[in-house]
C-alpha cells in the first residue's frame, strides 16, 4: 500500500479546517454492532470542516472554486434543493472570498426563511426557487440562462452542478480519503469499510477513486438518499470518467467497484419516516453527535439496520464519514419525537 497518492494535487484554495477529527463510536458499536458480529464504528468529523460552511462541500470547493478563480471568474452559479448544505456553503465561500453566487433552488417558497436558506440569504446570494418539476425538466435552460445574463452585465461566471459532483469536484474527496486512511493508520488500524451518504455521487466518487488508487482492499459504500443503486453506480462512475479525462490519469472502470445501498431511501429525496428522526435522537444523546434528516441521519440509519441484519460480520473497523448538515435540523424540527402533535 503506498503511503501516498501516486498522482499529483492539482491547485486549490484552502478553506477546510483539516485535517478533521476521527473518533469511535462505542456506545453505538456495543448496541447495533457487537451484538450481531460486526466491526467497531468509527465517525471522521467532515461535519468540522468549517463553521458555517462545515461539511463535505467545502473539500470540494476548495478545487472548484480555484478553477474558477483560474479562469478569471467572479461569479458563482449553482444548484440544489431549498435545504441544500453545497448551495449554503458555495454562498459563504463566495462572501468570503469577495465572488458574487446565485442559487438556483428546488422547492416550494418558504413563508419564513430557515435552516440553510436563511443562511444563504445571510451571505447575501442571490436565489431564484423553482418548483421540483420545472428544476428537474429546465435545469439545464436555467444554468444556461442565468449564465447569460451575468455575461451581458459583464461578469465571467462559473457553472457548478449540484453538489460540486464532477471531475473537479472529485479531488476534494480523492485527496480526503489520504487523510483518511492516515488518521486510522494513526489510531491503529486499517478500515474494513467507509460508508457515507449519497446524493450527488461526488463524495462516493472520490472516496472510491483515492482507495483505489492507494491500493487498499477498503469497500466504500454510499447509502444512497434518493434515486436508486443503478443511477449511482452509473453516476459514480460518470464522475471518475469525467475526472480522468481533466487530469490525464488513465483508469480501468472494468476493475473498479461501486457500491451502493439503497435500501433506506424511504419517500424520497429529502423526506424522511419516523424511525429516521429516532436515530437522530438516539445517536445525539449516545455519542452527542448531530446528523440531519436528508443525509446522514438516513445513511447512518441504514446503517445500523444493516448492523443488525449482521451484514458487516467479521469486519473489525468501520468508519463512517460525517458530511455535515446539522443546519436541515431546524427546518424540520417538527418531526422529532418531542415535537410531534
Amino acid at each position: 500500500m503506498p503511503d501516498s497518492l501516486p498522482i499529483s494535487l492539482p491547485g486549490r484554495i484552502r478553506l477546510a479546517h483539516l485535517p478533521t477529527p476521527i473518533q469511535p463510536l462505542d456506545r453505538i458499536s456495543k448496541q447495533y454492532s457487537f451484538p450481531f458480529g460486526g466491526p467497531r464504528i468509527w465517525i471522521k468529523r467532515d461535519d468540522l470542516t468549517e463553521s458555517g460552511m462545515s461539511g463535505n462541500k467545502l473539500r470540494k470547493l476548495e478545487f472548484v472554486v480555484a478553477e474558477a478563480l483560474k479562469q478569471g471568474s467572479d461569479t458563482l452559479i449553482t444548484a440544489g434543493g431549498i435545504q441544500s448544505n453545497h448551495c449554503r456553503t458555495t454562498a459563504l465561500v463566495g462572501a468570503r472570498l469577495g465572488l458574487k453566487v446565485h442559487l438556483l433552488l428546488r422547492g416550494e417558497p418558504l413563508a419564513q426563511a430557515d435552516g440553510n436558506l436563511l443562511l444563504d440569504q445571510l451571505a447575501g446570494a442571490e436565489v431564484s426557487i423553482h418548483s421540483p418539476e420545472d428544476f428537474a425538466k429546465d435545469l439545464k435552460r436555467l444554468f444556461n440562462f442565468w449564465s447569460d445574463q451575468y455575461s451581458k452585465r459583464g461578469h465571467i461566471p462559473f457553472c457548478i452542478p449540484i453538489g460540486a459532483s464532477d471531475g473537479l469536484g472529485l479531488w476534494g474527496y480523492l485527496s480526503a480519503s489520504q487523510e483518511l486512511i492516515t488518521d486510522c493508520r494513526m489510531r491503529g488500524f486499517r478500515p474494513d469499510h467507509i460508508v457515507c451518504a449519497t446524493g450527488s455521487g461526488g463524495t462516493q466518487a472520490g472516496l472510491t477513486m483515492g482507495c483505489y488508487l492507494l491500493g487498499l482492499g477498503v469497500q466504500v459504500t454510499g447509502y444512497a438518499v434518493c434515486d436508486n443503486a443503478t443511477y449511482f453506480q452509473t453516476k459514480v462512475r460518470e464522475d471518475i470518467r469525467h475526472w480522468s479525462r481533466l487530469s490525464g490519469n488513465p483508469v480501468d472502470l472494468q476493475s473498479l467497484q461501486v457500491h451502493v445501498n439503497a435500501d433506506y431511501i424511504g419517500p424520497g429525496y429529502a423526506k424522511a419516516e419516523p424511525p429516521i428522526y429516532e436515530m437522530i435522537e438516539e445517536i445525539a444523546a449516545l455519542e452527542g453527535i448531530l446528523l440531519d434528516p436528508i443525509y446522514t441521519g438516513k445513511a447512518f440509519y441504514g446503517l445500523m439496520q444493516e448492523l443488525r441484519k449482521g451484514h458487516y460480520k467479521g469486519s473489525s473497523n468501520l468508519v463512517f464519514l460525517h458530511s455535515g448538515g446539522q443546519f436541515a435540523l431546524f427546518p424540520y424540527r417538527h418531526n422529532f419525537s418531542f415535537n410531534r402533535v
